[in-house]
């Protein structure tokens, strides 16, 4: 018979594994995710590949932009966290890609109407004053974001019921309206609601360590507690069930 892992060598083996970047490959085989329908990596690098000039903001750690295979002639990246700006710097630069370093929540440290395409996955918040002052007249952003109470059956599991204006946040109607009322012309919005599954608590330890605005301050040592909790209710029950949320926003410039 086979003896399951532990409490503590499943959240020691998830404390110990590095959270920088956008690798998920850790979590083969202990979690899964949906993925949105609409294939946010390969239409980012249809884009790309018809570009002249093009910047990715918020890049992490660069791995979405690297998958493309072909990129402009001048391609930029901004992240503001160091350990990403390494990483990506150390997978962008070989394929003629800058990387600046630049916190997310400052203008973008470009000239007007820099470049013809501007994307961003996953972006903290999106500055879309600034998206329309870098993009050239014709010019596109396209970005896949993160939809209103996303993981909330995660992020509820340990803070409790959240305030509907918390639930409501980040929703892509008001999205389309700040782009729209940043000039730009929103072209296509797509919404996706996407199960996942933890099969061990480990998975749970590790997903919070690295999206780290889920469970605010979150430590195994604060959290203890639930987290033996939902372990036992793992093993007992099978996987812990949550549904992510995502939508795709591609917005244009006007001509001059």
């Amino acid at each position: 018979m086979t003896t399951r892992p532990a409490f503590e060598d499943l959240v020691r083996e998830a404390e110990e594994a590095p959270v920088d970047g956008w690798d998920f490959s850790w979590f083969e085989g202990r979690a899964t995710e949906e993925r949105p329908p609409w294939g946010y990596a390969r239409r980012m690098a249809e884009r790309l590949a018809h570009a002249r000039a093009a910047l990715d903001v918020q890049t992490g750690g660069g791995e979405v932009l690297a998958s493309a295979p072909l990129l402009p002639p001048l391609t930029v990246a901004t992240e503001g966290w160091p350990p990403n700006v390494a990483r990506a710097t150390a997978l962008l630069h070989p394929r003629g890609a800058v990387v600046v370093a630049s916190p997310e929540d400052v203008p973008l440290p470009f000239a007007d109407a820099a470049f013809d395409l501007v994307t961003s996955r996953h972006p903290v918040r999106t500055y879309w004053q600034e998206i329309a002052r870098v993009l050239r007249p014709g010019g596109t952003y396209l970005s896949q974001q993160v939809g209103p109470a996303s993981a909330f059956e995660v992020v509820e599991y340990f803070l409790g019921p959240q305030p509907e204006e918390v639930r409501t946040a980040r929703d892509p109607g008001l999205a389309r309206d700040e782009a729209e009322a940043a000039g730009l012309e929103v072209v296509g919005l797509q919404e996706a609601r996407l199960r996942m599954e933890f099969h061990d608590i480990g998975a749970v330890v590790h997903f919070l360590r690295k999206v780290i605005w889920m469970v605010p301050g979150f430590t195994v040592e604060r959290y203890e507690p639930r987290l033996r909790s939902l372990h036992e209710l793992i093993e007992s029950e099978g996987p812990f069930v949550a549904h992510s949320t995502r939508f795709l926003i591609e917005a244009r410039k006007p001509d001059a």
